[in-house]
């Protein structure tokens, strides 16, 4: 089966990736409805409808035209199947090219960033849309000529086709995104399209699934299969494991590689949760010397990743190998990571960075994989998590990057940088949780910048480095805003990072959105 085919309940929403940014925030807008969705790619849509059988299609967008000739290829049987089908800006195009409309480049007609919408008419996908909201378009191409059964709902300057409707066939399409937050009415649009329309069956709940997940590991694994995984305290791994661990027990064994780039605290922490507490069969590698062996002299981020993922699969072949009857491999792999890393018609949708747990894997391993988080966002392995019991502090912690500290220590990576660097960290961590700031917060964390400035400490001047504190606010990581914290606690921690901390003579606030910018600094 595909990677982008997750077994999952039937009925729900298909939808078609055609390389879009933003696809899988339709995933989750449909999820946020209590609806299962799942996503697959164009050439494998037939096959995934067959097997899922849902109660509508969407079709995302994408950076091609549809009337070049090597465009994402689609069976147009998609649209004879009797379901409710929204088309979402290329997937629009496509819809009516292959419905007796006519495509064209748009020339004068493309629209880029926000516009109003003029509903003309709002009954069904456009009920309770305001008149002149904000839609977000993002497209080059337009629909010249609708093809025969469509009407226009909405237009735009100078779109006149921003939404169109076969209402006997129950075809929608729309020439903007509705899943981003920059449009306005964009869930309620979808919304009306899945609940409404389509009158699909709210019975998603990921913190109901312990028992079906549990069931499933033990269906693969069987009686006596022993899996072996790699525990990074993260909160995937960690809801994965306990999922593991609590289908088949003793017969988990978990790695837990100190690759020397952990926050402070953060070995100590894994050692108490899952060996004492969980009483599972854990066995800590200290690697930080290889790891940081290989490192040295390594400024490029991409190498830096590649390296660390590198060196983390070579050290967990090792250990893995000492499993001598373990046939399986447990992964906290989660649906984003699949879908950024294997997108459509073969290339990534959105490959902005290496993940470094798809992949890539040692053949010589010859394991079967077991992940039982893969068709989960990242929101639902916490829901599942509160489910089984987890404490909140693990399952409601804040997302650490794979390659640790490596990439918020910028330029090559050192003991000298990684340990003020934890201590800054440890810091920004203990005064945004103590005053209960943690809960508005995606992510809050420091940045090792070594560029030398001009500071006083005891009455000498000094020339030293910059540490840049991150603090920001998301849903889903896909885009991101810039968050203050009241003065009183931004004033303790500069203080306390400048006079506990004795590399930094300056504390700088990084104020920038995603995008343009992305949240880690590499």
């Amino acid at each position: 089966m595909s990677q982008h085919e997750q077994q999952g309940p039937s009925g729900g929403v298909l939808i078609v990736d055609f390389g879009a940014q933003y696809c899988q925030l339709i995933a989750r807008r449909v999820r946020e409805l209590s609806v299962y969705s799942r996503i697959t790619v164009p050439e494998r849509a037939m096959f995934t409808f067959q097997h899922m059988r849902p109660q509508a299609v969407i079709l995302s967008g994408g950076p091609r035209s549809v009337y070049e000739h090597d465009a994402p290829q689609l069976d147009s049987k998609i649209l004879e199947q009797g379901v409710p089908v929204l088309g979402i800006c290329y997937g629009l195009q496509w819809m009516s090219q292959h419905t007796g409309g006519e495509v064209t480049p748009a020339k004068e007609g493309a629209e880029y960033g926000r516009t109003e919408l003029q509903v003309m008419d709002a009954q069904d996908l456009l009920a309770g849309v305001r008149q002149n909201g904000i839609v977000w378009m993002s497209h080059g191409d337009k629909v010249a000529r609708l093809g025969p059964g469509f009407q226009v709902l909405a237009k735009s300057e100078p779109c006149p086709f921003a939404v169109v409707a076969d209402r006997k066939r129950r075809f929608f399409g729309l020439q903007f995104h509705p899943e981003v937050a920059h449009t306005q009415d964009g869930g309620t649009m979808l919304k009306n399209f899945v609940l409404g329309v389509a009158r699909c069956s709210t019975n998603w709940n990921p913190g109901n699934l312990v028992d079906t997940k549990i069931a499933a590991v033990e269906q693969l694994v069987g009686e006596q299969g022993e899996v072996v995984m790699g525990l990074s305290g993260g909160v995937d791994s960690s809801v994965a494991a306990v999922l593991i661990h609590r289908a088949i027990g003793k017969r988990l064994h978990c790695v837990f590689v100190d690759n020397g780039l952990l926050r402070a605290g953060e070995r100590e922490g894994v050692e108490s949760l899952f060996r004492d507490h969980y009483h599972m069969d854990l066995k800590v590698v200290d690697a930080s010397e290889r790891f940081l062996g290989e490192l040295a002299g390594v400024s490029d981020p991409e190498r830096k990743r590649k390296i660390i993922g590198k060196v983390f699969v070579d050290v967990f072949r090792d250990e893995a190998k000492r499993s001598v009857h373990a046939k399986f491999l447990g992964q906290g792999t989660l649906y984003p990571d699949v879908i950024e890393s294997v997108a459509a018609h073969g290339g990534a949708t959105s490959t902005i960075k290496s993940h470094h747990n798809v992949g890539g894997l040692p053949k010589d391993l010859d394991l079967t994989l077991v992940e039982p988080l893969r068709d989960l966002f990242k929101d639902e392995v916490r829901a599942l998590g509160r489910e089984l019991g987890l404490p909140s502090s693990l399952v409601d912690r804040q997302p650490f990057p794979g390659p640790g500290l490596a990439v918020r220590c910028l330029g090559d990576v050192t003991r000298a940088k990684l340990e003020p660097l934890r201590g800054a960290d440890r810091i920004v961590r203990e005064e945004v949780e103590q005053n209960g700031l943690h809960k508005g917060l995606w992510q809050y964390f420091a940045v090792y910048v070594p560029q030398k400035t001009v500071g006083v400490k005891g009455d000498a001047r000094v020339y030293e480095d910059v540490c840049v504190l991150r603090l920001v606010s998301s849903q889903d990581a896909m885009t991101a805003d810039w968050e203050l914290l009241p003065t009183p606690v931004l004033k303790r921690i500069s203080n306390r990072i400048l006079n506990e901390v004795k590399v930094f003579s300056r504390v700088c606030l990084d104020i920038s959105s995603k995008p343009p910018a992305t949240i880690e600094w590499e």
